[in-house]
């Protein structure tokens, strides 16, 4: 159904005494927009900095509420769960998250970033993805270092149940990792950074190719109940992706994070490219290339029409000027 018909329905109901106002106005206009921040996706911190949102939907009565993500998963479950509107992911846990059954859409680029890799720590004998046989190995699952994991065994011939996964959030892999608990870890930034920084941990295994797209999701039933509220907070994220210069972000990425400047700098400007916003053709082809070598791998069900997923979920029609 389209805005304009479910609203001529809706004002109707009024009309004739079938709906109060009170639900012609929540259909309307939602009391609150609730978004998420993370670590791994800078922009979200220069908005939630800036009060940019807060400011773009005053007028409107709307208020923000800020939901910290600690990976793809949490924003995942989050959205799943309608605990939040807007949700950052990698674009490969999207897609298996859609897959899953996630009424998700992926509407906006924030970052082309390498920010996974399989990290040892220092003076490991481990150097290469075979020598990770039999071994205990952090990840979380269902996010991009979980998928870099799968894809990375697969490439030499093995699958998970060559190694022992120990499913830990990426903090807590990359404690693990430092603590000697476990062999290896599939990396996240900014933790992944810090354990090079901080702990001498080694990058043994990098493949920015197979590193997916930092992509904004979308409630399915949000965008189709208030489209004009998505492309707002599209622009705003826009403004705040053009306006903010490399030392914007890093201020206030360091105010959150408390991280020193060394791990900041290893992070944003070495491994993340803040120049992309559009989503379509490029975030398409990586997704899709990530997704069959999942299936390949046996992770998605060898009947899964991949690509028509990632066509059902990439949507390039939400403009990001209004």
């Amino acid at each position: 159904m389209t805005l304009f018909s479910r609203r001529s329905l809706l004002a109707s109901a009024f009309a004739v005494g079938l709906l109060p106002s009170s639900v012609l106005f929540a259909a309307d206009k939602p009391k609150e927009i609730r978004i998420d921040w993370a670590t791994y996706n800078p922009i979200s911190i220069v908005l939630k900095d800036r009060g940019l949102l807060e400011k773009e939907f005053a007028k409107d009565g709307i208020t923000i509420r800020w939901v910290q993500s600690a990976g793809s998963n949490k924003a995942l479950e989050f959205l799943n769960a309608s605990s939040i509107d807007f949700g950052s992911t990698a674009g490969s846990a999207a897609l298996v998250a859609r897959i899953n059954g996630n009424p998700i859409k992926s509407i906006y680029v924030y970052s082309r970033p390498e920010w996974t890799a399989l990290v040892t720590a220092k003076g490991s004998p481990i150097t290469k993805i075979e020598d990770l046989k039999g071994k205990r190995v952090a990840v979380t699952r269902g996010t991009d270092p979980h998928i870099f994991l799968v894809r990375a065994l697969a490439s030499v011939g093995l699958s998970e149940k060559d190694i022992t996964p120990v499913l830990l959030q990426h903090a807590d892999g990359k404690t693990a990792l430092i603590r000697g608990d476990v062999a290896a870890w599939a990396g996240l930034d900014p933790m992944m950074a810090q354990a090079e920084v901080e702990d001498g941990a080694q990058l043994f295994y990098r493949n920015a190719a197979a590193n997916t797209w930092g992509i904004l999701n979308v409630r399915e039933a949000f965008l189709k109940d208030h489209p004009e509220l998505v492309a707002r907070v599209l622009k705003v994220y826009e403004e705040a992706r053009k306006s903010a210069s490399y030392d914007d972000v890093k201020k206030a990425f360091i105010a959150v994070t408390k991280l020193p400047e060394a791990v900041v700098d290893k992070q944003l400007k070495e491994r993340t490219e803040l120049t992309h916003s559009k989503i379509g053709a490029p975030q398409k082809e990586t997704i899709l290339a990530a997704g069959l070598a999942l299936q390949q791998a046996g992770v998605i069900d060898a009947k899964v029409d991949v690509k028509a997923t990632v066509d059902a979920l990439i949507d390039e029609n939400v403009p990001l000027t209004n």
